[in-house]
Formats: C-alpha cells, structure tokens, sequence
C-alpha cells in the first residue's frame, strides 16, 4: 500500500511519497483560456498547475497567480478547511501518485484545530483512490522525521524517549507543543497567530505607505529572499526593514514560549521546524535557553512534517509497493497534469 503525506498550509502546500516530492504556493484560481502558451520558461513539477474536480476547472498557485482573474488565499483556519483543503490536496496527491493508484494519506492539523498544462497541449487525467486518512497534531511529524526512518521504524531510541519541545512556525500560524517520550502534552501545546505571515504583512504596509501600492501577501515570497521590491519601476529596498519586523516577531514568538513552557524546564530538546523557521532561526535560536537540535543546512525545512507523516504511515500501514487498480469508480477525482 502506497502512503502519501500531505501537508496543506496556508502559505504552500507540500506533499511526499517517498518517491516524488512536490510544493507550490496554496493560491486557487480561476480557470481561463490561454490563447498562446510559450515554449519558453519554467517547467517544473509545480509550474502550470490546474485540476478539474468535481466537473469544475481551477488554476492553482503560481499559475493562479500569473494568469487568474480571481485569486483564492487566506488567513483563516476554518475556510482553508472548507473551502481549500479538498482542492490542494488532490492536486498534490495527483502530482505525487501514479494513474489508478491506492493510497493511504497522513496529514496533520495545528495543535489548537485538532492544470498543469502540457508543452503539446494535451492533459493527463488520473483516478485515485484514497483508502484510509490518519490525522496527527502537525508538529509530530517533526519528530517522526527525526526518529524514523524511512521504512517507518524508530531510528534513534535515545531521542524517542526524551522530552521534546517543538516549535513550529508556518504561514499564519506558529504551533508550540511538547511530546514527553512521544506522548502529547495537552497543558503545554497551542497555536498562535504568529507566523511569518506577521512579518510580510508590516512589511506590506510600510511599501503601501511608500507607494500606494496594496501588495498581495502571497506576491511576497519572490521579493523577501532578494530584500529588494520594484514597484512601478521604482525600486525599494526591504533588507533593514526585514530584519527590524524579524527581530521584533522572533520576540514575541519567545516571550510566548518563555510564558507556555515556564514550568517544562525538565526539556531535553527543542525542535524549530516549519517554512517559517527557515525566515527567523537566526532570529530567535538567540533568545531560547535549552537544546535546539541544528537545523540540516541540506534539507528543506518544509517539508518536515510532511516527511514525518509518510514515515508514520509507513509506521502505522506498513511498507509496500502501491498496486495498480485497473477498475476505478467514475466519481473518483481526475487531476489533470504533466507526469
């Protein structure tokens, strides 16, 4: 049986098989017709993505946000399950599975909510079959990707049975928990309203203030890593700006985990994990007393989770090679997409 992890998080979502791993930005668009498709410019596994589920066609992520009249995002935890979740994940299931594959899926939720088009224009329609689902609390899988291995068995014994705090920042949101030799600890986990999202949105209204311009706050991923905006052809540079908004949110994010974890003194280690850690390690590893376990310079540290949860599939199911269904019901979600 083939496991799939599926991490849908409000700024990317991520999916891994063991075999492909895929990640674009949670945007849903509009469908529309494009006239003419150049030959030229990205193809990659994420470039040009849109599905068709349930009889209606959308544009997703950056193809959304190149060539959609209207563009879906959001900030809120209840519409992302309602109205996001079902369109994201389907479509990183698609890109990651082969055609008629059944799959059991692990994905997480915060700790406090417990078309791609073709070069030669043709579309690759595939049916999936999702078997069972499992829900954990998304900053285990942090832990599961450090103590596993990747045919799901308990690697290192010595971590498993220690006391370990998980700090993980993503999009909107930054999730504290603790797991006292694997066990949740309910008294000392929760999730707060301060992910790096914060951080682009004083940056956002310091350049409204400058240029008028409302920028989008999905638009400024492109823009934070090089530190410099073009508005209107008139650059701005962002470098001190950032690192001021930074500084100031890794505070907050310490303050609150000084306040929660005050009496878990007895932390063998500390976890940062999530795309936000990436942003503000340098930032806040100065202000936490204890243990941080190094992040891997290597990897990429959002996919974390998602690793974690195929690794406790692979825990939970077993590990085998996927079979292939050559009879699938109709009403099975068709991805359209390039292999």
């Amino acid at each position: 049986m083939e496991i799939l992890g599926i991490d849908v998080g409000f700024g990317f979502t991520k999916a891994y098989n063991g075999t492909n791993s895929v990640s674009f930005m949670s945007l849903i668009g509009d469908f529309t017709n494009i006239q003419f498709k150049s030959l030229i410019g990205e193809d990659t596994s994420a470039s040009n993505l849109h599905i068709t589920i349930d009889d209606k066609a959308y544009f997703i992520g950056n193809f959304a946000e190149l060539q959609s009249n209207i563009r879906k995002f959001t900030l809120n935890q209840e519409k992302l399950l309602s109205d996001f979740v079902k369109i994201l994940a389907v479509t990183a299931a698609g890109l990651c599975c082969k055609n008629n594959t059944s799959f059991n899926v692990v994905s997480g939720l915060p700790v406090e909510f417990f078309k791609r088009d073709n070069l030669d224009g043709k579309d690759i329609k595939k049916k999936l079959y999702i078997n069972k689902v499992h829900m954990i609390p998304q900053p285990i899988g942090s832990i599961f990707n450090l103590i596993m291995d990747d045919n799901g068995k308990i690697s290192d014994m010595e971590l498993s049975r220690q006391k370990i705090g998980v700090i993980d920042i993503g999009f909107k949101t930054t999730d504290y928990s603790i797991f006292d030799r694997l066990q949740y600890v309910e008294r000392s986990s929760t999730t707060m309203d301060t992910g790096i999202s914060k951080c682009f949105s004083v940056i956002a209204n310091k350049l409204k203030q400058e240029s008028g311009v409302n920028i989008e706050l999905y638009r400024m991923f492109k823009f934070i890593k090089s530190g410099k905006i073009k508005i209107k052809g008139k650059e701005y540079n962002i470098s001190n700006l950032k690192k001021r908004v930074y500084t100031h949110v890794a505070s907050g994010i310490a303050a609150d985990l000084n306040r929660l974890w005050e009496n878990d003194w007895d932390l063998d280690s500390i976890i940062l994990s999530g795309g936000g850690s990436s942003e503000l390690a340098k930032y806040l590893q100065p202000l936490i007393e204890g243990n941080i376990i190094p992040i891997s310079e290597t990897s990429d540290i959002r996919f974390n989770n998602v690793q974690g949860y195929l690794k406790f599939g692979r825990y939970k199911w077993g590990y085998s090679p996927s079979p292939e269904f050559s009879e699938i019901n109709e009403t099975d979600k068709k991805v359209k997409g390039k292999k």
